[in-house]
């Protein structure tokens, strides 16, 4: 059977995810249905508001499903019909087994990291914050241990020193399409040598937890370059973040003075006000 042939179900829900689901269409490959987040409200009307899965796969005419419970027997007996042959995750919430283990050879995952290091919900903004130079991403079949399924492929990516999170986040994805289609066509044509990560030692590996707002108040006791790598491995979301005065302030953009021993931050967002240039800010204050 050719890659093209492979019945593919998509699962997915921002950017990241919708960017692979169009490579994947443009280059001719089967998706006989897309499994998206349901529409939820959002912004001060609280206006219903779609996945960028679910914008994309309309554009495409794809058949889409979002079930509010992965276990719903109506949406398992849905994609029972479907008669899958292979199953992609991209950026979505955890699948039970019942569903990543449904289609014929499996469910494939692509993973914003060099497995096995940076495990988790947020491998992106941690590699900044840690101060990587190089990152990456993998493509791994799914098991029931979170992120650490046998790895299929993966691509390096350098983390230039002006990258932020949001920059590394597009690189990332405009590649990502490119490394899931090999990964099919290796599929599809038994040509892969899958690397088991349970053969690898736990020991020295880095990870890569959710982060919340709490986690991103600046410790300003740590060095300079890891206060600026804080700072850009939070920018522009979820922002890191600092008090001053009576007032909270998001930090954006900050670089480290090694003369001088200081942090300049470049770009902030006062709480209750616009995103402005520091310059700016500190204009205000005189």
């Amino acid at each position: 059977m050719s890659p093209q042939e492979l019945r593919i179900l998509f699962l997915g829900t921002p950017e990241f995810a919708a960017s692979s689901l169009r490579y994947l269409v443009e280059a001719g490959y089967n998706i006989v249905a897309v499994v998206t987040a349901p529409d939820k409200p959002a912004g001060r009307g609280q206006k219903l508001q779609q996945s960028a899965v679910k914008t994309y796969a309309l554009q495409a005419g794809l058949p889409i499903l979002q079930p509010e419970k992965l276990r719903d027997p109506a949406f398992l007996e849905t994609l029972q019909t479907l008669d899958l042959d292979l199953g992609i995750v991209i950026a979505f919430r955890m699948l039970p087994e019942v569903v990543w283990s449904m289609p014929r050879l499996g469910t494939l995952n692509l993973h914003a990291s060099l497995l096995p290091q940076y495990r988790g919900a947020a491998p992106i903004n941690w590699a900044i914050i840690n101060g990587e130079q190089t990152t990456g991403l993998t493509t791994f079949m799914l098991n029931a241990e979170i992120d650490k399924g046998d790895i299929i492929g993966r691509v390096e990516m350098p983390i230039h020193p002006q990258d932020n999170a949001g920059t590394l986040h597009d690189r990332l994805m405009e590649a990502g399409g490119e490394l899931v289609a090999l990964t099919i066509d290796r599929i599809a044509a038994g040509n892969t040598t899958p690397l088991s990560q349970m053969d690898i030692p736990e020991e020295g590996l880095k990870t890569a937890p959710k982060i919340f707002k709490d986690d991103c108040r600046v410790d300003w006791s740590q060095s300079g370059p890891q206060v600026v790598n804080f700072i850009r491995g939070l920018s522009p979301y979820p922002a890191a973040w600092t008090e001053f005065g009576d007032t909270t302030i998001k930090l954006f953009d900050a670089e480290y003075d090694p003369e001088n021993g200081w942090v300049a931050i470049k770009e902030l967002q006062p709480a209750g006000k616009r995103r402005m240039k520091a310059k700016e800010f500190y204009n205000g204050l005189k």
